[in-house]
Formats: C-alpha cells, structure tokens, sequence
C-alpha cells in the first residue's frame, strides 16, 4: 500500500522552504535516502530523501511550491507492502475541498496524519501584495489536518504576529504533532486559498467563510491576517510595526510582480528585526595596506598549492579573528530578555557572499585557529558551495563575527547591518592608490577602506575605533598578528 512521505524536519528552525526542484517522477523506483526533491530553505539548498525504498505512485509537489514541515510531498509504495489496496484518497479529498458541498460522511475522510507545521505570520508581510497566490492556482493538496496549538509559542521571526495567532487559537507552532487520530473534516477552501493562508501564517480552520455554503474565500484570509496584525500584544507591535499599504503602481504605468525567493523573503525579515532592535553605529577609516600587497603576491603560490587564493579577505579573517581575543565584547550576542552578555569561547567567521539567489553567509569555523593558507582553502570551497546551491544550513550558522567585502565591485565606504545575534559587522570597500605625505613629500600609498558597524548596546564608540584602530595596524605591521594575537 502507498504511503504519503511528508517534508521531515531537516535542521534546526527549518519550518518551511520553496520547492527548488522535483528529482522524481510517478513510477520512478527509488533507494532509501535516494533524493525526492530539492527545497530551498534558510539560505541554503537541501535534499529531501525518501524514507524507504519503493516505488513513488505520485508527486504531490511542483517547483515553486512553498511546502511545510509535515506536508505531504509524495506517495511511496515501499518495498514487500504488495496488497492491492489504493493509495490514500488524497486528490479525492483535496477535491471536495474545492467545492462549497456538504462535507462527506465520516467513513470517507481518511485518520489525520501528523499536523504540518504553521506558516509565518512575518510582520507587515504584505498581505495585500500577496493577491498574486490566486493569479496560479496551487496544484490539489489534502486538507490540512488539527493540531493543538500551545498557547503562546511563535514561529522563529514572527514572534508578534504568531502570538496574536495564538491569542485567537489560531497558530500551530513549528513541529507540533497530534499522536491521536482523528477523524477531520474537508476545508471548504481552494488549493489557492489555502496556500495563501499558509504562506501568510493564517491558520485557514479559525477563517470563517463569507461564500456560498460557508466556502473560504481569499478576501476571508486577508480579512483575518489584517485583524491579527492590527491587534498584536503591545511590546511586540512596537517592535514590529506594519508598514504602510502600497499604493495601486498600475496607475501610473506597467507593472510586474515577482515574488521573493526564499533567501530574499528571509534576509528581509532578519535584517529588518537587527534594524528596529539594534541600535548600531558605523565608525569608517582607512588601511595603508602598500606593503601588505606585496606579501600577498609574493606568497599567493602558497595559498594557490593548498587549494585556495591568497585574497584580502582570507587575510582579514584571520586578522579579525585574532582581534576578537584582544577585544572580546566584539565576540559576543546580547540576551536583552535576561540582562545577560554571552561571550563565546569560539571564534567562527561569517563571510557575506554574493549569489544570484541574494546574500549567503558561510561560517569559517575555528578561524582562529587555522593559519591564513587554510583559511584561503576554506574560503574558496564555501565560496564555490555557496553559488552552486550545495551549502547546508549547518554551513551558515554559529558565526560570531561578520565580514562583507564589495571591493570586488567597488565603492569607497558602504553601512553594513549588524547579521544579529552577532555585535559586530566588518565592511570592506575597493583599495585606491592615494596621495600620502610622508616625510615631507607626496607619496603614493595603497588604502583600503573600511566600515566597522557595532552594537552601542554593549559596544561604546571608544572600544570601536580601538578595535578598528587594532584591524587597521594589524594589516599595516602584519608582525602585530604574532605579538599580540
């Protein structure tokens, strides 16, 4: 007999991703641990693997498709199942969900399966901009099952909105589970409705419907997302304020809209909270890094024969992590709920890097104790990994300190935001050639600028320059490294 394989828990705060790619097709045989299909998550590309060795009798996914921890993907008939029994009635369920007829009698709806996870409610998420779920209706889905919602718990990055969704009974938090079967009754909602109140975090049982025979429509959604965001608890609704509704842009012209991919949807979300929570300041200065560039080239075969490229961004990974033993604050996260200050006894690296998906962010881990040939070599493979989608979300988590070089494509200074819970972001902008007085006479020197942004909370403005000052001497006497590293 065929058995639906849901999307498992792939990592830790992974609740939901958008279907990159489909590996399999009806019919195809598959391995266990064989991939199903790729989704794009937190930043990162994953494989899906199947459960068990079977035939799959049916692809319940396409790309594009935002799916949930807990949401069927596929229907696998294992290996030695044999019988002749039919798969489970899924379209025929998802089919009667679509039309606003009375409910079929109990004997026809199916146990419940494990609940899916909820959707984010993400703060101002642009619920009127998401009308375009209609424009392309999602492929027939089963209804979604009950699970009892623990009041007061919120999805990771909406913790305002899925409280309200809690406050109403009408959030279900990431992972929950139901062991009890029950028997459950069709939504009566299309696949495109409800996809809406998925992505959206709108529990679609606690919409009440204004169709024909009680049917959901989408302005029943909107109508309840709008009245949880207009109704958040105090604290957090200072803290995520809803943006102001867009105007109608067709009005003045020709308009297309896209929708965000996944990486787009979560660097929005993340660097709006670092913005509205952390109060940060960027202190800007210059690296005479002349002498520094001829030991680069000078030693680039070294870093080329291990593997990697002897580049100004491997050497400040190990600059930088050597100053976060000098300067330990910059190596920490603020717990503001516990008027607490976490040092990390570690030191792990991130580096912003640029892909055609947006923004990734890799970790060097243990940067501080590798020497800068291996820091290289690492920083060429994360490089690589992460514009070929191969990174893992383990791969871009637990860095303590951020660096995001735009030399590449230029620029003289730029503002970075702090990559929260991190204290501390470093910017790296284009090394110009410049005139220097030195000696009494004009002299052209190699400068590199750079941007140092830091958490005033716990960073005051004289520990800033000091570190930066520390940073800039360390590129300009590289034998600092040794002395005080």
């Amino acid at each position: 007999m065929a058995t639906d394989v849901t999307l498992p828990e792939l990592g830790e705060n992974i609740e939901a991703g958008d279907v990159a790619a489909v590996l399999v097709n009806p019919g195809d045989r598959v391995e266990k641990d064989a991939p199903l299909l790729e989704l794009e998550t937190d930043k990162a590309v994953v494989e899906v693997p199947s459960p068990d060795a079977g035939v799959v009798t049916a692809v319940l996914v396409k790309a594009g498709d935002t799916i949930n921890v807990g949401d069927p993907i596929a229907s696998l008939e294992p290996d030695g199942a044999g019988g002749d029994a039919a798969p489970p009635p899924q379209a025929a369920l998802a089919a009667q969900a679509t039309s606003a007829a009375e409910p079929p009698p109990p004997s026809a709806a199916p146990a419940a399966a494990p609940a899916p996870a909820g959707g984010l409610l993400a703060a101002a998420s642009g619920v009127t901009g998401s009308d375009s779920a209609s424009a392309t209706p999602a492929p027939a889905e089963p209804a979604p099952q009950s699970a009892p919602a623990a009041p007061g718990t919120a999805p990771s990055g909406a913790p305002a909105l899925a409280g309200a969704a809690a406050d109403v009974g009408a959030a279900t938090p990431a992972g929950a589970r139901t062991d009890a079967p029950e028997a459950v009754e069709p939504i009566p909602a299309t696949p495109a409705v409800r996809r809406l109140a998925r992505e959206i975090g709108v529990d679609i049982r606690a919409v009440t419907g204004s169709g024909e025979g009680g049917r959901i429509l989408l302005d029943d959604v909107k109508a309840t997302a709008k009245r949880l965001l207009q109704a958040p608890p105090a604290a957090a609704a200072a803290a995520h304020p809803a943006a102001p509704p867009l105007p109608d842009f067709s009005q003045w012209g020709p308009v297309q809209e896209e929708a965000m991919n996944a990486v787009r949807r979560i660097t929005a979300s993340h660097l709006t909270a670092a913005w509205q929570t952390i109060p940060a300041v960027t202190q800007l200065d210059k690296a005479d890094i002349t002498d520094l560039e001829h030991l680069r080239k000078r030693y680039a075969p070294r870093a080329e024969a291990a593997g990697g490229k002897l580049t100004v961004t491997a050497i400040l990974v190990k600059v930088v992590a050597t100053a976060l033993k000098v300067f330990p604050q910059f190596n920490a996260s603020i717990d503001m709920a516990r008027s607490t200050v976490i040092y990390k006894r570690y030191c792990h690296v991130g580096i912003a890097v640029d892909t055609d998906r947006g923004l990734l962010v890799p970790v060097i881990r243990d940067a501080d104790r590798k020497n800068i040939v291996e820091i290289a070599a690492a920083l060429g493979e994360i490089s690589v990994r992460a514009r070929a989608r191969k990174l893992g979300p383990a791969e871009m988590q637990g860095g303590s300190f951020t660096i995001s070089n735009l030399g590449g494509i230029g620029g003289s200074h730029f503002s970075p935001i702090i990559n929260s819970p991190e204290v501390a972001i470093l910017g790296v902008s284009r090394a110009e050639t410049e005139p220097v007085w030195r000696d009494g006479a004009f002299v052209p020197r190699l400068r590199l600028p750079l941007s140092l942004t830091y958490d005033h909370r716990l960073i005051d403005g004289a520990d800033g320059i000091r570190f930066l000052r520390w940073i800039i001497e360390a590129l300009e006497q590289p034998l600092l490294l040794a002395l005080e590293g």
